[in-house]
């Protein structure tokens, strides 16, 4: 099937990757020779992500859960509380938390240690496309079909801002590495770089005829 996501873990020496065919495949980035296949998912599987701390991976799919794989033990945790498909999952800076967004319009957070739903977030209106946590504290951002970005601060569950300018969906958002710019990326064929202090809109840069489904940053944030 089709590969539409990839992760590395944290020491690099496994690559992470999904397809159409319900299956995250595990890769030696050594000699690319396939580790693992990690089958359960009953149905597409959408993000996945490796938690920075320990060897876990979460992944979130069509079939509406998630699934935390421990890759060391073979456990696996199976959260069920979403309503419609999990579009996307973050750990938080020290892995002990995971959030996931989904087409409910929720933001749900997760005890990685037993799977019980912390928080339930709500505000958007419209799928929940792309989840991020900064890198050093537990302010959360989301990015929706409401062509919103929302910021949240996990301590309280409390919707910090709320950051608009772009004029179509957000597919994806995530943080620099020193977490002081927030990039997004949209339908509206722009990236928009934030200040994650004032959350005041830096810059836009504009795509000719292409939607912006993924954004990154450099190790320089340059």
């Amino acid at each position: 099937g089709r590969i539409w996501s990839v992760a590395f873990s944290p020491d690099s020496t496994v690559l992470a990757s999904r397809s159409k065919d319900k299956t995250i495949k595990l890769w030696n980035t050594n000699n690319y020779q396939c580790l693992q296949t990690l089958k359960g998912h009953t149905d597409e599987v959408w993000s996945i992500v490796f938690s920075p701390k320990q060897l876990k991976l979460a992944s979130s799919s069509n079939d509406k859960t998630v699934r935390i794989w421990n890759l060391e033990t073979k456990e696996r945790l199976i959260l069920k509380q979403h309503t419609q498909q999990v579009q996307s999952v973050a750990f938080n800076f020290d892995g002990t938390k995971l959030a996931s967004g989904s087409e409910d319009k929720t933001i749900r957070i997760w005890d990685i240690n037993n799977g019980k739903c912390e928080q339930i977030l709500e505000g958007h209106t419209g799928r929940v496309w792309s989840v991020a946590f900064h890198p050093h504290n537990l302010t959360l951002v989301s990015s929706s079909d409401d062509h919103t970005i929302r910021v949240w601060d996990i301590n309280n569950g409390k919707c910090l801002n709320i950051l608009k300018g772009h004029s179509g969906r957000i597919w994806s958002v995530a943080f620099s590495p020193s977490g002081n710019k927030l990039a997004s990326g949209s339908g509206d064929e722009t990236v928009k770089i934030w200040n994650t202090t004032t959350w005041d809109l830096l810059k836009s840069l504009y795509e000719n005829n292409h939607r912006v489904r993924c954004v990154a940053f450099s190790p320089d944030e340059s």
